[in-house]
């Protein structure tokens, strides 16, 4: 007897279709439905419909659904790390390298939107003295290393170098906290180091 317990595999890509007036269903490549979003355009009007979906806020949700195996696919040229520094984990792969004092002067802004995205801000504890003072930060998921990188215009690792991997047209990107615009008004405007 097969343990219920095996993992089940739903192949990209995933497709959005409209099935019916007020239902957008993703099904995956060999057409297993895998959500339902339903919607209800004729009761807007009333107060009490206000607690449904449009059809373009349900298409919308279900092209978002529809691209997750696109974002947490593993982009080749975001290799993890592999040692390089002896506190290299493979549990925590992949690592980026921020300047010190960028780090310093923007840390609340930093911490905030990582807690916001649900992206651990775990230093690793290296330093790097190459064209100024770098700390570098350890990540699981190769997407949350791509957005950290991407949003603080970070130093991708391999082994003990940097690495330059071009930015792809679909990443995804950090969203911004409500508010955040009073807690950026407190300490020096959040922009790449490099920028």
């Amino acid at each position: 007897m097969e343990s219920s317990n095996q993992k089940r595999r739903f192949p990209p890509p995933w497709r959005a279709e409209k099935v019916s007036a007020d239902c957008y269903e993703v099904r995956d490549a060999n057409g297993f439905r895998l959500a339902s979003v339903h919607c209800r355009d004729d009761l807007q009007q009333w107060s009490f419909g206000h607690d449904h979906l449009t059809s373009d806020e349900a298409r919308r949700i279900a092209k978002a659904i529809a691209r997750l195996p696109e974002f947490m696919k593993p982009r080749l040229d975001f290799c993890s790390r592999e040692g390089g520094d002896r506190r290299w984990k493979p549990s925590r792969p992949y690592h980026v390298a921020l300047q010190d004092w960028y780090v310093r002067e923007n840390w609340d802004c930093i911490n905030a939107l990582c807690a916001y995205n649900g992206i651990p801000f775990d230093p690793t504890g290296q330093r790097i003295n190459r064209d100024g003072h770098w700390c570098v930060y350890e990540f699981a998921r190769q997407v949350d290393a791509m957005m950290f990188w991407d949003k603080f215009g970070g130093r991708w690792m391999r082994y003990n170098d940097f690495f330059y991997p071009d930015r792809p047209d679909d990443m995804p990107v950090m969203k911004t906290p409500p508010h955040f615009e009073k807690l950026s008004a407190l300490v020096t405007t959040i922009t790449s180091p490099l920028a």
